[in-house]
């Protein structure tokens, strides 16, 4: 069998994405290097014959998605599925988080201005941040950070692929609570 055949149709069936090691397990001829190699000739097979979808890499993995100029097409099909939206103050919170993590709620309420609680309870039921360890202050607050499946829900690598703070129309207030520390400010 073809290694990129090999490697094709696992990312086809998986539903997340799949890191090249991962990937090597399909198949005891492949390894790492192997399915990068593999990797390349689908991304170029894929741009060469214009296909309707493409590699990307998504929370640290690979995975075949439809390329975003075809999403209104697919908007109109029921049996698609479509990710869910967060509402304005799950998305706030949630972008407290990428930028501050670990960080606290009295931290995201602080920097709010509002109660953060049912934003928060929204994000970790969908897994889009987790309980990443305990502050140092009273009562050892919880601390927050983004996971996987916010990489995964937004289409980014790895953290590094979000816009660098100075580069956003918003500043994020940069005092913290008395009695939180182990937070990134």
């Amino acid at each position: 069998m073809n290694d990129a055949r090999i490697v094709e149709a696992v990312l086809f069936a998986s539903d997340a994405p799949l890191a090249p090691a991962d990937i090597a397990h399909a198949d005891s001829a492949l390894d790492e290097a192997r399915v990068r190699k593999a990797l390349a000739e689908l991304r170029a097979e894929y741009d060469r014959s214009g296909r309707a979808f493409e590699l990307r890499e998504v929370a640290g993995g690979v995975q075949i998605l439809t390329r975003p100029e075809f999403a209104s097409c697919l908007e109109r099909f029921d049996t698609v599925p479509r990710t869910s939206r967060l509402s304005g103050p799950a998305l706030e919170v949630l972008a407290i988080v990428c930028y501050r993590q670990p960080i606290g709620r009295v931290h995201i309420d602080h920097i709010r201005g509002v109660n953060s609680s049912a934003a928060l309870r929204t994000l970790l039921d969908r897994e889009m941040i987790v309980a990443a360890g305990r502050g140092e202050g009273v009562g050892r607050p919880i601390l927050y950070a983004t996971t996987s499946r916010f990489l995964e829900h937004f289409g980014f690598a790895s953290l590094d692929d979000l816009p660098r703070p100075e580069e956003l129309p918003v500043v994020l207030k940069s005092a913290a609570p008395a009695q939180e520390s182990g937070n990134a400010s």
